[in-house]
């Protein structure tokens, strides 16, 4: 199993070119458990870019209802920074490691979160969905998540793009109208 994880791992990696002082890469980096909201918090107030994308999901108890804002992929914040920024993150209390591949911090494609940050900054109702490698890769036409890219999935009447990260291989289920998306 964790050969299975690690080669995965190794072929989402974004070749990493040649480092440059002031290239913004986007990194993924573990937190603890439950620290995603205040991490983020703690990286804002130090003036380093990142996102934390939240969903709302209704919790309900014996006694009481309550709406809450979650992470879509829990123990995980993402960072766009350079390599003179990593000590500074690391130094944030609640951040575990970066997301590596070789000893080195993986890079994650701008258009991968790109694509992720414009949904849900757009208001697009997402939520988390099992990790998919395999099926039909679909572009939507028309919408808040226009150009986005994903695989097209159909969940009881419904169809949603799931947008996966390849390096922490987590993903996102965004529901869409069957005619607003194009094969890639």
């Amino acid at each position: 199993m964790l050969d299975k994880m690690t080669s995965a791992m190794y072929a989402a990696t974004v070749a990493e070119p040649a480092t440059l002082p002031g290239l913004l890469r986007w990194h993924a980096i573990y937190t603890c458990s439950r620290h995603e909201k205040s991490v983020s918090r703690q990286l804002r107030e130090k003036q380093i870019d990142c996102f934390l994308p939240l969903y709302r999901s209704v919790r309900r108890w014996k006694d009481r209802r309550k709406e809450l804002e979650l992470p879509l992929f829990p123990g995980y914040v993402f960072v766009h920074i350079d390599d003179e920024d990593r000590l500074r993150v690391l130094q944030s209390p609640g951040v575990t490691y970066f997301v590596s591949c070789s000893g080195r911090p993986a890079v994650i494609e701008d258009r991968e979160l790109e694509s992720l940050r414009s949904g849900v900054m757009n208001g697009a109702c997402a939520e988390p969905h099992p990790y998919l490698k395999a099926g039909r890769r679909v572009r939507v036409k028309h919408g808040p998540m226009a150009g986005m890219e994903g695989i097209l999935v159909r969940k009881k009447d419904r169809y949603r793009v799931v947008i996966s990260i390849e390096i922490i291989m987590r993903s996102v289920a965004v529901e869409v109208d069957e005619a607003d998306v194009e094969p890639c």
